[in-house]
């Protein structure tokens, strides 16, 4: 018998808050987390500017030995995952850790720490590499990390599908719960990319916007739009199996229905020209969450400000709901946090229960001028107060990795 999957936790570093009431108060508020890049020296790049995550002093979390062996996307990761433990009330005296794992990804990994000893060996020679090295850059290590750091037993995986990424990490997770192998899971993504080479490497294959301007930078269906803006952090939540989260007397925040995937298998960075692709993902989440496509209120869109995708996940919505595409509302909330690659699904599957528990669908900031090929309602720059009975959040990845998932009220 297949089991129910609710969200009973979560957790989040974002580039508009540090913590999921403050993030959540920045969608709303129509916050932008844009900025000039303060990480590095950006004096010899076109690219100016990203989303950096603000305020947050790792010693405050972490002592400065444990530190030394952390890369900043997993300890992004583990704060995120240390809020939403502590707002799901989970236990060891209310749960058997056995039976409770994670699957939190990344797109990409340590990439602070691979450039760091990377100069380290060109520089001073291989017996300078950091003997922590491999620990803290492999993409696995996040959610290891997060295991170790809050007794979870259960299975500990790290799924890596580029920017579908944490969307796939959650649809898995609630598959994994749903089919009875695990009661709990810490599921969602985390990402530290803004780097030189992280940075460099998307200028040089323009999916980067050069704008200095950072309300016309990340600007998803605008008809000016021209490339992504790199955005960084974590999301984390729990997802818990009904009867084990009412025994318990959880709280619940919304319920997981449905989850798809599917593969373009078209190009390594382009989506399919046609849609169906994604539109298959999303098909298929619709059926898994046994509904029709008229019940979805709510669409938070991958939407990432790029050409090619905010024009294609167009027709892939209106591809996979037909008629109801009219009236759907579709929103992007890259503009306010920007892209934070495998974590993006993460935070934006936390916009959808926010969205659902508050009533409110949020804006796509920073538009201004209509493009004929992205013709849906995508709610620009003012968010509306209206029940949300079902939300449903996309991702797309390069090498054609597609992710869907289908969050539904709770009524019990």
């Amino acid at each position: 018998m297949e089991r129910r999957v609710v969200i009973t936790g979560m957790g989040a570093i974002t580039p508009i808050g540090n913590s999921v009431q403050d993030f959540w108060e920045g969608i709303k508020e129509g916050k932008c987390g844009i900025d000039t890049i303060t990480k590095f020296d950006t004096t010899d790049f076109k690219v100016k500017l990203a989303a950096e995550v603000k305020g947050f002093n790792p010693e405050e979390y972490f002592d400065k030995k444990v530190l030394r062996r952390l890369d900043t996307f997993s300890q992004y990761a583990m704060v995120a995952a240390r809020e939403a433990m502590k707002d799901s009330g989970i236990t060891e005296e209310n749960t058997d850790m056995t039976r409770a794992g994670t699957m939190i990804s990344s797109g990409i990994g340590g990439l602070d720490t691979i450039e760091k000893d990377n100069r380290n060996i060109v520089e001073k020679g291989p017996d300078r590499v950091s003997p922590m090295y491999i620990p803290m850059s492999i993409v696995n290590m996040a959610t290891g990390n997060v295991a170790i750091d809050l007794g979870l037993k259960g299975e500990s995986m790290a799924m890596v599908t580029a920017c579908a990424s944490g969307t796939h990490s959650i649809g898995e997770s609630y598959r994994i719960i749903k089919h009875g192998y695990q009661d709990v899971i810490f599921a969602g993504g985390t990402e530290a990319s803004i780097t030189p080479t992280g940075i460099a490497g998307f200028m040089n294959i323009k999916a980067l916007s050069q704008s200095t301007d950072k309300t016309r930078a990340s600007m998803p269906f605008d008809k000016e739009r021209n490339g992504f803006v790199m955005g960084e952090g974590a999301g984390v939540i729990v997802l818990e199996e009904l009867e084990h989260a009412k025994a318990r007397n959880a709280k619940i925040y919304a319920e997981v229905v449905g989850y798809g995937a599917s593969t373009d298998a078209y190009h390594i960075t382009s989506p399919s020209p046609d849609g169906e692709g994604g539109a298959r993902a999303m098909t298929n989440a619709i059926n898994d969450a046994k509904i029709t496509p008229d019940k979805i209120t709510y669409i938070n869109a991958h939407g990432t400000s790029t050409l090619l995708n905010d024009a294609g996940e167009t027709k892939v919505i209106k591809r996979a709901l037909g008629e109801h595409s009219k009236k759907v509302m579709v929103s992007s909330t890259k503009g306010n946090t920007a892209h934070l690659l495998g974590a993006a699904g993460a935070i934006e599957a936390i916009v959808c229960a926010k969205a659902i528990q508050d009533g409110f669908v949020p804006a796509t900031i920073n538009y201004k001028v209509a493009d004929p090929e992205c013709d849906l309602d995508i709610v620009p720059n003012e968010g509306r107060n209206v029940e949300v009975k079902y939300a449903l959040s996309n991702s797309l990845g390069f090498g054609g990795h597609n992710a869907c998932i289908i969050l539904k009220k709770y009524e019990g």
